[in-house]
């Protein structure tokens, strides 16, 4: 065998055993009369030595040719460890070598396996393989598969069926583009990667699988950012005979138990907001609600004086930025710099500061007076020693601009602790969203969502108005799972494809199979589908998915340690009765 234990295992009662390790060599260090070696697996280290006095010349001087990453096998016998080390559960012992063989020699790592590396991402990512043997990231995979097994013995335990669903699938318009895969035996003809299982699931429904999950990679080919990966992962669930009360529920327990079971955390407070509430007082559809900063509206306090950039604007909007009011003057313009920027797109903000004697000063004094800014503190809650940022223009765009520099304070204010969760339930979704630019109506979820009982008529006379039997499930201002009721009426379904713009000749050819499905008894069923590699990394501590999934893809959506997506050869695309033009 090539070990008897790891080197993560020994401690004190093994002292005078004879072992046998095996590992990469992390670093060594000679001292001429002994060269101490650390060895390391998946575990832990374990430090080996190589005694002059106990050890012969030959296994010293074999010893001295080990290099970083070397992978090699030791026996040995533990011995109390003179100079002792707390900060490694192994600290206390080392082992005695008696015997050493290289099993693997190892080029020097472009960068040190180290918890703190001198690699770059792009380096990193190159040689993730070698990325993977440091702690940050090899406890990050170890978290995720902990979750995951969490996931899946949660569900089973409260019956859920887990069913894989097919990847090659038939391209329907989700609202993503699709990655299309060539079928070489149905010549010009394609499948499509799944964005996600959502028509499968209804069928399993229909199939009478009442309580349906599965932990699956989706797809979907759109512009990228940090928390985004052409491929991920959802906990993707469905269940019939249920109502929204009856989703809420299960999955409020299944979050409850995550953070118990993962984090050791009870939470018994899921708050519900409307979707209305949220971009009112949050400017966003998940908000982050571990800190205040509530928005104001001051459309009529700030509004009709002398200052036209206000009396103009669709929405005068303030946070109240606790304790700003020990801001420099040239920290403020900092932060107006900031919202400028075109990542943010504010032409400016006016700001307002409440002094401890009860006064304000504003940086438009000129245009309100005490009485007034007293009436913006009273709307944005704002006190003594308080800041108030003040933002102006149209209502959605102005809305997002003060979301985001929301964030960028509690950031800099340090209120976005990792470690406090505070989960949040978004219900009451517009049904349809407008496109400004086609003046056409598409689905803010997906096209199978319900409308919320009684608003269907409203479908024809005010489409806008129509609010989706549709929530998210919000952990510290990331959407962590989404759902909703469906559609499961073919008549019903039918009306909601016409106005998003099908013809029924359209509908039928994209979704026949499921409309076919709805005339055989379809029950009533909704759904959730969580986004696994997000919540692992919220539950983490971190927001950045790539950092948990073992084989991420760039901002470009390149992989950068194989090289692809790549070319393939002219023998391949014609067989595949493809050609390519740049």
């Amino acid at each position: 065998m090539y070990r008897s234990h790891t080197c993560g295992e020994l401690r004190d009662s093994h002292i005078n055993n004879e072992v046998t390790l095996s590992g990469w060599v992390h670093k060594t260090r000679d001292k001429g009369f002994v060269t101490w070696v650390d060895l390391r697996d998946r575990y832990g280290i374990t430090q080996l030595v190589f005694d002059e006095d106990r050890t012969s010349s030959e296994l010293i001087a074999k010893a001295r040719e080990l290099g970083r990453e070397f992978v090699v096998q030791i026996k040995g016998q533990v011995i109390e460890r003179a100079s002792k080390n707390p900060n490694i559960p192994t600290g206390n012992i080392e082992v005695l070598v008696t015997e050493l063989n290289v099993l693997n020699e190892s080029k020097t790592p472009p960068f040190t396996i180290e918890n703190e590396t001198d690699g770059g991402e792009d380096l990193r990512m190159k040689y993730r393989y070698l990325d993977i043997r440091r702690n940050p990231v090899k406890n990050n995979l170890i978290f995720r598969s902990k979750v995951s097994m969490a996931v899946r013995k949660y569900l089973s335990d409260e019956g859920f069926i887990e069913v894989e669903t097919p990847y090659l699938i038939k391209s329907t318009p989700e609202g993503a583009r699709d990655f299309v895969v060539p079928s070489r035996m149905n010549e010009g003809q394609f499948y499509a990667l799944p964005q996600s299982p959502q028509t499968f699931k209804q069928l399993l429904m229909v199939g009478g699988l009442d309580k349906y999950f599965q932990i699956v990679k989706c797809f979907r080919d759109e512009d990228l950012r940090a928390d985004r990966q052409p491929e991920f992962t959802q906990i993707d669930c469905e269940m019939a005979y249920v109502e929204q009360e009856d989703i809420l529920s299960a999955f409020e327990g299944l979050t409850k138990y995550l953070l118990k079971d993962v984090k050791g955390i009870e939470i018994d407070s899921f708050p519900r907001m409307t979707f209305d509430d949220a971009m009112k007082k949050y400017g966003n559809d998940k908000p982050d609600i571990r800190f205040g900063m509530e928005f104001g509206e001051l459309n009529e306090v700030a509004q009709h004086k002398d200052f036209n950039v206000f009396n103009s604007a669709e929405l005068v909007v303030g946070i109240a930025v606790p304790s700003g009011n020990s801001y420099t003057r040239k920290e403020i313009d900092k932060l107006t710099d900031w919202v400028k920027r075109p990542q943010v797109g504010a032409l400016g903000m006016v700001y307002c500061r409440c002094n401890d004697d009860g006064s304000f000063k504003s940086s438009v004094d000129k245009f309100y007076d005490q009485e007034d800014l007293a009436k913006w503190a009273e709307v944005t809650g704002a006190k003594a020693g308080d800041l108030i940022c003040v933002l102006s223009g149209a209502k959605n765009k102005v809305r997002a601009q003060l979301s985001a520099l929301r964030m960028e304070l509690a950031e800099r204010l340090g209120l976005r602790d990792p470690e406090v969760f505070a989960p949040l339930w978004v219900v009451d979704f517009p049904l349809l969203e407008l496109d400004e630019e086609t003046g056409h109506y598409h689905a803010m979820h997906h096209p199978f969502t319900s409308p919320k009982p009684g608003q269907l008529e409203l479908l024809d006379s005010d489409p806008g108005a129509v609010r989706a039997n549709a929530y998210d499930l919000v952990l510290n201002g990331n959407e962590i799972g989404g759902g909703s009721i469906r559609i499961h009426d073919k008549d019903i379904q039918a009306t909601m494809f016409k106005h998003l713009g099908f013809t029924p000749e359209e509908a039928k050819a994209q979704f026949g199979f499921l409309m076919d499905a709805f005339q055989y008894g379809a029950p009533p069923h909704g759904g959730i589908a969580f986004g696994l590699d997000r919540l692992v990394a919220i539950l983490g501590g971190q927001e950045t998915i790539r950092d948990f999934i073992a084989f991420p893809k760039n901002n470009s959506g390149r992989d950068v340690m194989i090289d692809a997506p790549a070319t393939i050869d002219d023998e391949q695309l014609k067989e595949l009765n493809l050609k390519v033009e740049l």
